[in-house]
């Protein structure tokens, strides 16, 4: 490991004389600046407002006495989140080792007190079992969708009887990224055989779609479509979560339209000829052959889209809705917390890229995945 390290070490940054120079520059600034920063957290910074605020960040203005249903939803939606890992990679113990770190480090920060940290445990073993269970029984993926849409009425179900207003912070930065990735996918995919469509009509409504989609700022759509479902649809009487949600997938699916469109450029055309020639119906060809191969081309950018997704969750303040960097906010409103700005938005920071760290991770880990599936379809072929 140490030789391997130093092996790396040498080849990367003092393997020329520009490298040389430029590591000698760049290394001791990015140390400095590291040691200022812990310095501060351990000895200057007071996180005990993290700590007296973290019902808030994590669940919005959720009643006290309801939290419970806003922590047994957060484990749902783990379970979900660990299932859909262990359709990609298998679980290993240093995977649960990092997770169990969660709810140790908040009950050190916790000062002792478990509430929050045993809420933490039960996420982190949600997430655990879910992952575990399709990680080793392969039968269990097959009931997938079925769960994870199960799971999306038990969390909604759960968290409906205190008001669907009170929904914020993390957990609806979070729903609010399922609920957008997952609708957006589909009529993405529509949008994108669409305007590929021998139809012209159908080709022109949704190129006509994607572009206005793609020229417009996400935050203008969000707010028209909460200005125009209750003039649209008033008997839908739907609530300021569920427009936004709306605002977001309308949104995002032209971006996902675009990203598929361009798989599908990538198959290529003999294919779809032989299956024609073979007899067999557009819809299958399309189903069966095309697109498994465009989303294996696409895998990155779709995983980027989602957080993208995540990152312009914050943009939901425009509706009144109460979001996780919101939270932080309300929380800095407070002028008994005026003088901990830094607090906050630290953990903000963190938090936030904590999130984006483990998505990049899960698409890395989907394309070496997906890579080691195609290249052993090849073999497959190659040996028959």
């Amino acid at each position: 490991m140490i030789a391997t390290s130093i092996k790396w070490t040498r080849h990367n940054l003092f393997g020329k004389p520009f490298d040389v120079a430029l590591s000698l520059l760049v290394i001791p600034g990015v140390l400095w600046i590291a040691c200022s920063i812990l310095d501060w957290a351990l000895t200057t910074a007071r996180w005990d407002i993290i700590v007296q605020s973290l019902r808030v960040l994590m669940i919005g203005v959720f009643p006290a006495d309801q939290a419970w249903r806003a922590w047994t939803a957060s484990a749902i939606m783990a379970a979900t989140l660990g299932a859909g890992l262990g359709c990609v990679f298998s679980f290993k113990p240093h995977h649960g080792l990092v997770l169990a770190l969660v709810p140790l480090l908040i009950l050190i920060v916790d000062h002792g007190d478990p509430q929050n940290a045993l809420s933490a445990a039960g996420i982190v073993a949600a997430t655990s079992l879910g992952w575990v269970l399709t990680s080793y029984v392969p039968l269990s993926r097959k009931a997938m969708p079925a769960a994870a849409f199960t799971g999306f009425i038990v969390v909604v179900a759960v968290m409906a009887p205190p008001g669907v207003e009170l929904w914020g912070g993390l957990l609806l930065s979070v729903l609010l990224t399922l609920v957008t990735s997952v609708l957006s996918l589909p009529i993405g995919i529509l949008l994108a055989f669409g305007r590929q469509s021998r139809l012209s009509s159908l080709r022109i409504i949704c190129t006509w779609y994607i572009e206005v989609m793609r020229s417009v700022p996400l935050i203008l759509v969000v707010y028209w479509i909460w200005i125009l479902m209750p003039v649209l649809a008033p008997q839908l009487g739907l609530a300021d979560v569920a427009r936004g949600m709306i605002g977001f997938t309308i949104f995002y699916s032209a971006y996902v339209a675009e990203y598929v469109r361009s798989g599908l450029q990538a198959v290529p055309r003999a294919q779809t000829e032989a299956a024609r020639s073979l007899g067999i119906s557009e819809f299958d060809i399309n189903r069966s052959i095309v697109l498994p191969q465009a989303l294996r081309v696409v895998v990155a950018p779709l995983v980027g889209n989602v957080l993208d997704i995540f990152n312009s969750a914050p943009l939901v303040f425009i509706i009144g809705l109460t979001d996780f960097l919101r939270a932080g906010q309300m929380i800095l409103a407070n002028p008994q917390y005026g003088d901990r700005t830094f607090e906050v938005l630290s953990f903000l920071l963190v938090t936030y890229f904590l999130v984006g760290s483990m998505i990049t991770y899960a698409a890395r880990k989907l394309e070496d995945h997906m890579a080691t599936s195609a290249l052993s379809c090849s073999n497959t072929e190659t040996s028959r």
